[in-house]
C-alpha cells in the first residue's frame, strides 16, 4: 500500500510537469508512424498543438515552430493509443447482482483514480477503456468512459462527451447458473435462457409505458392543464432512454440463436444493439449481425473456459470483418489489457487480416463503437494527440511501448520510470531507517527461514547411483 501511494505521489509531479507543457508545441519526428486510418508513413513526423494533432505527414511536410519540444523518434513506431471496449479496470464495483435489471446503477459513480492497472496498462499503450458493468444481470448498469489520465482526479478522466451505453448479459451468467443459490435461500429469476429473454422484453414493455406517462404529462402541460407528474422511477427512466436511443446497448453474450434472439427483440421494440461483446460464436450468424446493424467487440482466442465458449474458433474476426462488421478485440483482463497490441497481431495470423485491419480492431474500430472516432481511434490531424511511440514493430513480441501520450501529456514514460524506481527504493529505504530509530516503535520482526536439510558429496553421490551412501528421506 505504501508503495503505491508513494508511486502515486511521483507520478503526481511529473503529471504535474507534463501538465505545465501542454500547451506547448511537441513534435514527434522521424518516426514510422502506423495511422490506422491511412496507412503506414516511413519517416514521418507529428506535430501536437494544445493537445490535438495539428499536422502529420513527412519530416519534410511537417513544420515546427522554434520553441517546439521535439522528441527524436528514429527507428520507433508510432501508433494510436489503443481503445478497449470492454474493461473493468478501476471500479470499486462491478456487479450489482440483486436483481435481474439494475439499468438504474452507473459505474461512473465507482472509477477508483489511484487503481495500480491504471498506470501497468499505460505502460502497454492503452489511453481510453469503456468500463462496463458486470454480467449478472439481463440487463445491468450503465457504463462509464474514461482516459488513464493517471495521477489525475476523476472529473479530469471521464470523457465528458461520451455517448451512454448500457450492459446487458445474456446465457450463463445472468441466469446463474455458475452461481447456485446459497442453502436455504431463494433463487433469483431469472434460472433459464427463456427467462433472461423474459426479463428484457418486460423491462422494455415497462419503459415504453413509462415514457408513455411522460409524453402524456408534457402533452398535458401543453394544453394548459396541471397534470401532477408520473413517480420518477430510475431504473424505468433508463428503459425509456434506451427506448429513445440516447442510451447504446453493449451485450455479453456467447452463443448464436442468443445473438439473433436479442437484436429479434430489440427490433420488436424499434431499437438495435450497438455492439455484441464477446460474441464467440459472432462467425455462424455474421450475416444477421450485419443485417441487423450492430457491432462485435470480441475475446481473440479464448476457448472452452465454460460450456458456452467451446465451439469459439480464432478466425472470428476476419469472418466477421469480411461480412462488413466494426469487429474490435477488448481485454475484459487487466493482464491482457498491458499487452493489447499482441492479441491484434494474432488475427494477422488467423484469417490474414491485413496490418491496418489487425491494428484497427484496438484502435480506431473500438473508437467507432463508443462513437468516439471523431477524437480518437487514429492519427489524423484534428483528433486528440492519444499516442504510443514503440521501440519496434508493435505486432512483434520483441516489442515494448517507451512512451505513451493523453492529449499531448505525457502519462508514460519509460526512462522516467526506471528514474522513479531507484527513487521509491531509495524512499522506502530511509522510511524504515527512520522507523527503527523512532523511540517506542516496536522493530519489525526477520520471519525465521526454515532450514533446508543438506547432504554431504558422498551421500548425494549414493544417492544417484543408489549406492549404501544414501539416506533416508528426512
Amino acid at each position: 500500500m505504501k508503495r503505491t501511494i508513494l508511486f502515486f505521489l511521483l507520478t503526481l509531479a511529473f503529471g504535474a510537469t507534463a501538465l505545465a507543457q501542454s500547451n506547448e508545441e511537441i513534435l514527434i519526428r522521424n518516426a514510422t508512424i502506423m495511422t490506422a486510418s491511412r496507412g503506414t508513413i516511413e519517416g514521418g513526423s507529428i506535430l501536437i498543438r494544445n493537445g490535438k494533432i495539428a499536422a502529420v505527414g513527412k519530416v519534410a511536410d511537417v513544420k515546427a515552430g522554434a520553441n517546439a519540444k521535439i522528441i527524436d523518434a528514429t527507428g520507433m513506431y508510432v501508433t494510436p493509443g489503443f481503445v478497449d471496449s470492454h474493461s473493468h479496470t478501476a471500479l470499486d464495483g462491478t456487479n450489482e447482482g440483486t436483481l435481474s435489471n439494475t439499468s438504474m446503477v452507473r459505474m461512473g459513480d465507482v472509477v477508483n483514480p489511484i487503481d495500480i492497472n491504471i498506470y501497468r496498462q499505460l505502460a502497454g499503450g492503452m489511453t481510453t477503456i469503456h468500463q462496463l458493468h458486470g454480467s449478472a444481470n439481463a440487463i445491468g448498469g450503465q457504463n462509464s468512459i474514461i482516459k488513464l489520465k493517471w495521477g489525475k482526479p476523476v472529473d479530469q478522466m471521464k470523457v465528458a462527451d461520451a455517448p451512454r451505453t448500457v450492459k446487458f448479459a445474456l446465457g450463463e451468467n445472468p441466469k446463474r447458473s455458475n452461481s447456485p443459490a446459497l442453502p436455504g435461500a431463494t433463487r433469483r429469476f431469472p434460472a433459464t435462457r427463456m427467462g433472461v429473454e423474459e426479463v428484457i422484453r418486460e423491462s422494455f414493455t415497462q419503459g415504453r409505458e413509462y415514457l408513455q406517462q411522460w409524453d402524456a404529462y408534457e402533452l398535458a402541460k401543453k394544453r394548459g392543464e396541471n397534470p401532477l407528474p408520473p413517480r420518477r422511477d430510475l431504473k424505468l427512466e433508463a428503459m425509456a432512454d434506451i427506448l429513445r436511443g440516447k442510451i447504446d446497448i453493449h451485450s455479453h453474450c456467447y452463443r448464436a440463436d442468443e445473438i439473433v434472439m436479442l437484436m429479434r427483440l430489440c427490433e420488436e421494440f424499434g431499437i438495435r444493439v450497438h455492439t455484441l461483446q464477446h460474441t464467440l460464436e459472432g462467425f455462424k450468424v455474421a450475416p444477421e449481425i450485419a443485417k441487423h446493424g450492430a457491432s462485435a467487440s470480441i475475446l481473440p482466442d479464448w476457448w472452452g473456459y465454460k460450456w458456452e465458449a467451446f465451439d469459439a474458433i480464432p478466425f472470428n474476426a476476419a469472418i466477421m470483418t469480411r461480412r462488413g462488421i466494426v469487429v474490435s478485440i477488448h481485454s475484459d483482463s487487466n493482464e491482457h489489457a498491458r499487452r493489447f497490441y499482441q492479441e491484434a497481431a494474432k488475427m494477422m495470423k488467423y484469417g490474414d487480416l491485413t496490418e491496418e485491419e489487425a491494428l484497427k480492431l484496438v484502435t480506431l474500430n473500438p473508437a467507432i463503437q463508443m462513437r468516439l472516432e471523431k477524437r480518437i481511434g487514429s492519427i489524423d490531424v484534428g483528433k486528440d494527440a492519444d499516442l504510443v511511440l514503440f521501440n519496434g514493430h508493435p505486432f512483434s513480441v520483441y516489442s515494448r511501448p517507451e512512451m505513451t501520450m493523453i492529449e499531448g501529456e505525457v502519462y508514460f514514460d519509460r526512462k522516467q520510470d526506471l528514474e522513479n524506481r531507484a527513487k521509491l527504493t531509495a524512499e522506502k529505504k530511509a522510511l524504515i531507517e527512520k522507523e527503527r530509530r523512532t523511540p517506542g516503535v516496536a522493530q519489525p520482526t526477520v520471519q525465521q527461514q526454515p532450514v533446508i536439510p543438506t547432504l554431504s558429496e558422498e551421500e548425494i553421490d549414493g544417492h544417484q547411483h543408489g549406492g549404501p551412501g544414501r539416506k533416508k528421506q528426512r
